[in-house]
């Protein structure tokens, strides 16, 4: 297996060694924000009045990304995930927003050139409505085109079809997983290069997930919180985390890539509402390169837990 490069952190007693934490969509102080509109508002605007409220909504929120990455070089943040509605309405039928992001393809390809230059990882967690193991195929198909949508985005920014530039969604429909696996086994390369499952709290647990990624070929974004959620489990430390991480690890055919996320429950341990900061971490994460920070408080979650890493290895 290769080796894991992870991040080093120089202090006057030693060299660390840390995962990059990544940075969810907005930031908890306001400074990063985007825009969006609704489908009743955007259909009772004439065909003009759609492009013009669109084109001034996308460039508002390309810049917003621009500033998104300035604001992750400032906070030494390295992931970045991108918002699912960072171009609103993008996928309806009249193309208007399709069009405009393609006349957009310079500005965009710019912004995704900066991010490689800045070394600032992208990805993508496209929305609850993508479902691929649905019993309605045009739900199924919907989906699809949802996803095609954002690969034509990550394409636009000149980001690689695969999964560093990757788009993770759950499960779905829980006992459809043989569906699941049909559904993926065809999806254009596009998507399916970028595709990765997560394992949830409700329907498909982590080895159901592995499963599904294996029989796929895809990787699997392993997330603790919710294995300890579905299992009922009592403490992040318990074998079956590292188990069911490292079984991860293999889906990933490069295993410096690997992504996990991490959260904490709100009032509870076991609670699947996420909480302000991280207080507790898994100790088999401190073996992974990529954690998504899923915490209410953002950014200042990230410098939360950074402190608490340089505190935990002194």
């Amino acid at each position: 297996m290769t080796k894991i490069q992870l991040p080093e952190i120089n202090t006057s007693q030693q060299t660390i060694t840390m995962p990059y934490l990544g940075l969810v969509c907005i930031t908890f102080d306001k400074q990063v924000r985007f825009r969006t509109i609704t489908r009743t508002r955007y259909l009772k605007l004439s065909l003009q009045q759609r492009e013009d409220t669109l084109k001034e909504l996308y460039q508002h929120n390309l810049r917003c990304l621009d500033g998104a990455l300035s604001f992750c070089q400032q906070q030494n943040i390295r992931l970045y995930r991108m918002s699912s509605a960072l171009f609103p309405l993008s996928d309806m039928e009249d193309e208007i927003g399709a069009n405009i992001l393609e006349e957009m393809s310079n500005d965009l390809g710019k912004i995704g050139q900066r991010s490689q230059i800045l070394g600032i990882r992208m990805v993508l967690h496209p929305d609850q409505f993508v479902v691929l193991s649905s019993d309605s195929s045009e739900v199924v198909q919907t989906s699809i085109k949802i996803l095609a949508r954002h690969a034509r985005t990550l394409d636009l920014l000149g980001l690689p079809q695969s999964p560093w530039a990757l788009m993770n969604i759950h499960g779905g429909k829980s006992q459809r997983a043989e569906k699941l696996v049909k559904v993926i086994s065809e999806l254009p390369p596009s998507i399916k290069n970028r595709l990765t499952l997560e394992n949830d709290e409700y329907a498909y647990n982590a080895r159901d997930i592995l499963d599904v990624c294996e029989q796929a070929g895809i990787p699997m974004v392993f997330d603790a919180h919710h294995h300890i959620c579905y299992e009922n489990l009592d403490s992040y430390d318990h074998p079956s985390v590292e188990s069911m991480l490292l079984a991860a690890r293999e889906t990933w055919s490069n295993p410096d890539w690997q992504l996990v996320h991490i959260s904490n429950g709100d009032s509870g341990f076991n609670d699947r509402k996420h909480s302000d900061l991280i207080t507790a971490m898994p100790n088999a994460y401190h073996q992974v390169p990529w954690i998504e920070v899923e915490a209410k408080h953002k950014e200042k979650a990230i410098t939360y837990l950074q402190d608490w890493w340089l505190i935990q290895n002194n």
